[in-house]
């Protein structure tokens, strides 16, 4: 990869907090354009490893190289072309919504006459020109996420970090912050995101990385981990008997185990499970297409949301 189009390099991140390594020798890279994405449990390293991205948290040791800068060495300059979205809500509450926008342009000596046209501009784009003039406490959790991510573009950067962005929000307002964020992608826009909704990743990411406990397991396109990890299908038998274990494990089917249930990965789905009712007495049998909580499960033996 040429290093005009790597924005972002890591190579052998590790954080350590005491005796918690939270980070655990990571490396991987963005190119420009692309949305990338870290996926994994809460706990895994994802928000520890973007805070070393963006200076907040530096490593232990590694490195971490942004636009070609050394994160160490170039923190000021990076700053500038960085659009930062935090999990935590960081707006003024006294203010308005075009007013925090306004106030943080000031941080990048954008002068007031451009900051009023790029707020206009953001807050019609993300659905808030109506909201204006209203203070940011009076706004819902989905409001809130789509300001702080329009306040996150108001210095127009080359690349924009999002930090677990639609975490708390109702499936509504999630799916038209993923509406805004996919024309971003669109429009060319470098995206590092974490989150822990595989839906998410699916939908949004060209290629993402899961991790847990501060190391990454894989790393691919999604559908290309989903193929090679988890097959086609899958069918989830609920309260399988010992007969049916019994089969699975001698016809070496691709499968877990789960307890309460049985999930098998195959190639097509409905032919299986036609099978399985002739042959088995199950309680409850059905198929669905694989998806990257299945890739978590096969690679840690666990669920993704436990």
């Amino acid at each position: 990869m040429s290093g005009m189009a790597c924005v972002v390099a890591v190579e052998g991140l590790v954080k350590r907090f005491r005796n918690l390594t939270a980070v655990d020798g990571i490396s991987f890279t963005v190119e420009r354009g692309e949305f990338f994405g870290l996926l994994g449990p809460n706990g895994a390293g994802k928000s520890t490893t973007i805070r070393a991205l963006y200076g907040f948290s530096p490593p232990t040791s590694g490195r971490v190289r942004i636009l070609g800068m050394d994160i160490a060495t170039h923190w000021r300059p990076i700053k500038q072309r960085l659009g930062v979205c935090h999990q935590e809500n960081t707006l003024d509450p006294d203010l308005t919504v075009e007013e925090n926008l306004w106030i943080f342009a000031t941080y990048f000596g954008i002068p007031l006459k451009e900051a009023t046209i790029r707020a206009s501009e953001l807050l019609e784009f993300f659905a808030l020109t109506h909201k204006r003039s209203s203070k940011v406490a009076d706004l819902s959790g989905g409001m809130l996420r789509r300001l702080i991510l329009a306040r996150a573009l108001m210095n127009r950067p080359e690349l924009l970090i999002l930090d677990e962005p639609t975490t708390g929000l109702d499936p509504q307002s999630r799916h038209l912050l993923w509406q805004k964020l996919e024309s971003l992608r669109a429009d060319g826009l470098t995206v590092v995101l974490t989150t822990h909704y595989m839906e998410e990743a699916a939908r949004l990411c060209d290629r993402l990385v899961i991790i847990d406990h501060g190391r990454i397991l894989v790393e691919g396109a999604p559908n290309a981990l989903v193929k090679r990890y988890a097959g086609a299908e899958v069918v989830e038998i609920e309260e399988p008997d010992e007969a049916l274990r019994r089969y699975v494990r001698q016809m070496r089917l691709e499968h877990d185990d789960l307890q309460d249930r049985l999930l098998l990965y195959v190639p097509e789905g409905s032919a299986f499970l036609d099978l399985v009712r002739s042959r088995f007495c199950v309680r409850k049998c059905t198929w669905r297409r694989s998806t990257l909580e299945d890739v978590f499960l096969r690679l840690t033996g666990r669920e993704l949301r436990e």
